[in-house]
């Protein structure tokens, strides 16, 4: 029997039973794989056959085949094989039967069901249509911008913002899927602008030749740099393309202005707990709906259905809502209790994609592991997600920073453990306190920068787990210091007025006179020397121009500040449980 090599594992394979053998992922199906040399009757025969084995030794698709022979010469089913086509394999040399593509169907079939099934959960449940998605009503409802844009045939340029797994490629994938766009998905973590330049010109002759518009869906858009971004310019301008482009980063800071006049930003936010739950509801109840309730096998295939929804919204594996926390949802994965439910949307903190993986690990966890034992193995399958350059890095700073303004030690303490706890620099932490302590303590507690700086000594040389309880100190001593913004305030109004004119002179008076010649100038004459006088003294301090003008204000001085009845009497509710502020009442006027 006629043997090939097979161009993956380099084995002899009969001849008729490449195909299935490459079907099998060169595993054994059952036919003898030939060897590749085998006895010969006499030498020639040897020779011959030496020679064959040794010309095939090469894989079939890299070897030059040679002209096909015309149809009305095609070999008979007794004539010889003639040289391969150059289309097709040696094993190939009659026009496919319909067996045979039959066959090529069914490996096309099995390569792609392989790929789907090494996607991981997330990836195969991503809904088929907009009336699939859940979230984001602002942008996917009927009366929404977006929504209206699709109606028209077109999205325009666009730039998702929102953080990790919220649906900004999922959104827009099914954009491109309702407008009939050709979609491109690229990412900037992988690709630059060479790697995009010949889709763009392709998009334009596409557009050109059928009329049919590009979407090029550009993840992580924020990777290009300022520069690379212009790339984009000429064609949006024309609009030979159009750009979906997805950052979870502030495209304020990271996308040039060029790029955002062309672009409309939208923002998505977290996914709540509803529609995280409602998302996890749906996921299940697709890989269910292919699940045989068999107790024997413990961790089925997860397979989803081909149905994004639960049928007619009610499904037969889908138990109905029970006050018990430990009755299962679904009678296939008896594991999946009402609490375990509460644990996944609770971990998930909005995250779709969180969600789903948690899903699968629970979908894939024995039948009979107790309730305690995985939702513990979950909880510790969670890391927390955080960057120290992203925003939540400032977000978290900037809550700490508040906290201790407004004198609460205990939201202050919360959010310094969620800083830490993350990853955070302690040493970034502490340089924040020393700038709170002038910032908002200022002149009220003279003590507040000197413990600061202490706290702050105490990270560089500690380290962490230690010098958290150092943070947690001065923390908590500034939170409940009193507060004065006098000397902060203070240079503000002396920055705005030396920036007005810098050119004003310093009076004579308070010029220093080191020199002789300074002397005769009148430099320091009419100097009071202020330790000299056995009472108050007053000099020239300022120049003439702003003489009058008071930077450092008085304490206790109110002028400026604003009152708000409201704004009091929920402080009167909340923070000083109902009674009445004991400092002066005000009746009338905004500002005092």
């Amino acid at each position: 029997m006629a043997a090939v090599t097979c161009p993956v594992c380099s084995r002899q394979v009969p001849e008729a039973s490449i195909n299935q053998h490459l079907d099998a992922a060169c595993r054994d199906i059952g036919a003898p794989a030939v060897s590749p040399a085998q006895p010969s009757v006499n030498s020639a025969s040897a020779s011959a056959s030496s020679s064959s084995s040794r010309a095939r030794q090469v894989a079939p698709i890299f070897t030059k085949a040679a002209k096909r022979p015309p149809p009305s010469s095609l070999p008979g089913p007794s004539t010889p094989h003639p040289q391969p086509s150059k289309r097709r394999p040696l094993h190939d040399v009659n026009p496919p039967s319909s067996q045979q593509a039959s066959s090529k169907r069914q490996k096309t079939s099995t390569i792609s069901s392989r790929l789907e099934q090494a996607a991981p959960l997330a990836e195969r449940l991503r809904p088929k249509s907009l009336d699939d998605f859940v979230g984001h009503v602002h942008l996917t409802g009927p009366d929404s911008l977006l929504f209206n844009l699709t109606e028209k045939g077109a999205v325009g340029n666009l730039i998702f913002w929102g953080p990790p797994g919220c649906g900004k490629t999922t959104l827009a994938r099914l954009l491109a899927k309702r407008t009939d766009a050709i979609f491109k998905e690229l990412s900037a973590t992988i690709v630059g602008i060479n790697d995009v330049r010949p889709i763009f010109e392709e998009a334009k002759n596409t557009l050109q030749l059928t009329g049919r518009r590009t979407i090029i869906f550009l993840d992580e858009v924020h990777r290009f740099t300022k520069s690379q971004q212009d790339i984009f310019l000429p064609f949006l301008e024309h609009g030979h393309v159009q750009l979906i482009g997805a950052t979870t980063e502030n495209p304020s800071f990271k996308l040039n202005a060029a790029l955002l006049s062309r672009c409309r930003v939208f923002v998505l936010k977290r996914l709540t707990d509803e529609e995280i739950t409602e998302i996890i509801k749906k996921a299940v109840a697709r890989v269910a709906a292919n699940v045989q309730t068999d107790a024997a096998d413990p961790t089925p295939v997860l397979t989803p259905s081909s149905s994004p929804a639960v049928p007619d919204g009610s499904s037969p594996r889908l138990s109905e809502p029970s006050s018990s926390p430990n009755v299962p949802l679904f009678p296939a994965y008896p594991q999946f209790t009402p609490r375990v439910l509460t644990t996944l949307t609770s971990l998930s903190t909005g995250d779709a994609r969180t969600a789903l993986s948690l899903v699968e690990l629970v979908l894939l966890s024995s039948r009979s592991t107790p309730e305690s034992v995985l939702l513990d193995s979950l909880r510790a399958s969670v890391s927390t997600s955080y960057d120290r350059t992203g925003d939540s890095h400032y977000d978290l700073i900037s809550a700490l920073h508040k906290s201790v303004r407004g004198s609460q030690g205990t939201a202050a303490l919360y959010w310094l453990a969620r800083m830490l706890e993350a990853g955070e620099d302690p040493v970034y932490i502490a340089r924040r306190m020393v700038v709170c302590a002038s910032e908002d303590i200022g002149l009220a507690d003279n003590h507040a920068l000197p413990l600061a700086m202490a706290a702050m000594q105490a990270c560089q040389q500690i380290g962490m787990p230690e010098c958290r309880i150092n943070l947690a100190h001065v923390v908590s001593y500034l939170a409940e210091a009193p507060k004065s913004t006098r000397a902060y305030e203070g240079y503000g109004r002396a920055e705005v007025a030396a920036k007005h004119d810098m050119t004003l002179p310093v009076p004579l008076a308070m010029r220093n006179a080191p020199t002789k010649l300074m002397k005769e100038l009148d430099y320091g004459k009419g100097y009071n020397y202020n330790p000299d006088f056995a009472h108050p003294v007053t000099n020239e301090y300022l120049p003439p121009e702003i003489r009058g003008k008071v930077f450092l204000r008085k304490d206790g001085d109110l002028d400026g500040k604003m009152w708000d009845d409201v704004a009091l009497r929920e402080w009167e509710c909340e923070q000083n449980d109902g009674r009445e502020w004991d400092g002066p009442r005000r009746n009338t006027g905004d500002v005092l």
